[in-house]
């Protein structure tokens, strides 16, 4: 009964979001903008969209040296496996299953390979904020003065999340420094817990823990941070590439304040973000760029295809040539 309800909650929150990206939209209009989208930037977005899932295979690779060896091979084909996963069911599964797929793969702790996930999207964060400062500082065109409420909600969201992105990287460095503490000030909790489960969430925090080591080392963490630097500014490309491909004004260093609301639309629990991405991207482009809305719309919709749609497929084959089977993913 929970999970059918949680699917029809889910179903509505796609639906809504959906009609209210569309609400205003000519769709015969939006499928001229599709139709008359420049095939150039179009490749052009599609090839640093599948260089991106390189860049984070790479990427998770370091952070998980700490844990011990991996192939290049495993780690790239869950990450492709686990972002096709994402795009197909809810709440971002796929961030769970891909630790868990390459722990099976090369025998590492799962809950430490999830911990490198956590560490992943701290980082991501760290670097999507970076760039917004960026843009602020050196590259704004201007784009306040289109709509100053929205701009001004964006802002307002880098200065909260900023503190909240250090502190937990304090936390994790706190974590992977003193996993022998962490573990005694948790075995406390048998004073309210039974002392079985207080054991088990004492021993599962310290495997976390381990997972954090990467945050421990100053030069590791840096280099990290590079890579995701790497990372977000190709995404950033294919979201410039898209806009350029239907007419969209839009400056290359545009797209890095575009990834701020589409960070926001992108943690809609729906599949593939379906409804918040496309709604974050066509308000980012109606209010910061002055694009069409039909326009807007189209862009958005070929944007989600082209981050969606070949990952989705890789992942498939991946899937099927790993002999795993969809209803145990």
């Amino acid at each position: 009964m929970r999970n059918i309800i949680r699917t029809v909650i889910i179903i509505g929150l796609a639906v809504g979001l959906i009609a209210v990206f569309l609400r205003n939209a000519d769709l015969d209009k939006v499928w001229a903008a599709v139709a008359a989208a420049r095939p150039d930037f179009i490749a052009l977005s599609i090839v640093l969209t599948a260089m991106t899932f390189v860049i984070r295979a790479e990427r998770w690779q370091y952070l998980l040296g700490p844990l011990g060896p991996t192939k290049f091979r495993n780690v790239f084909r869950t990450t492709v496996i686990g972002f096709a996963a994402s795009a197909v069911l809810p709440a971002r599964a796929g961030e769970v299953i891909r630790p868990y797929l390459l722990a099976r793969k090369e025998g590492l702790s799962a809950t430490a390979t999830f911990a490198t996930i956590l560490v992943e999207r701290v980082i991501d964060l760290v670097a999507v904020l970076l760039l917004l400062l960026a843009f602020l500082l050196w590259f704004d065109p201007g784009v306040e003065a289109r709509d100053s409420a929205v701009f001004s909600a964006i802002r307002f969201g880098g200065l909260v999340m900023a503190p909240v992105a250090v502190g937990a990287l304090l936390v994790m460095g706190f974590m992977a420094g003193h996993p022998e503490r962490l573990h005694e000030w948790l075995l406390k909790a048998e004073r309210v817990l039974p002392a079985r489960v207080a054991a088990a969430i004492a021993k599962l925090a310290q495997m976390f823990a381990e997972g954090f080591a990467v945050v421990r080392r100053p030069e590791r963490l840096v280099a990290a941070l590079a890579w995701s630097m790497v990372l977000w500014i190709t995404i950033a490309g294919g979201i410039w590439a898209v806009a350029l491909a239907l007419g969209i004004a839009m400056p290359f260093t545009g797209g890095w304040l575009m990834l701020a609301p589409l960070v926001v639309g992108v943690a809609v629990p729906t599949p593939g973000s379906v409804g918040g991405f496309h709604e974050a991207f066509r308000l980012g482009a109606t209010s910061f760029f002055g694009a069409d809305n039909d326009t807007a719309v189209g862009a958005a919709i070929v944007l989600h295809a082209i981050s969606v749609g070949p990952v989705t497929l890789a992942g498939l084959v991946f899937i099927v040539q790993d002999g795993l089977k969809i209803g145990g993913i």
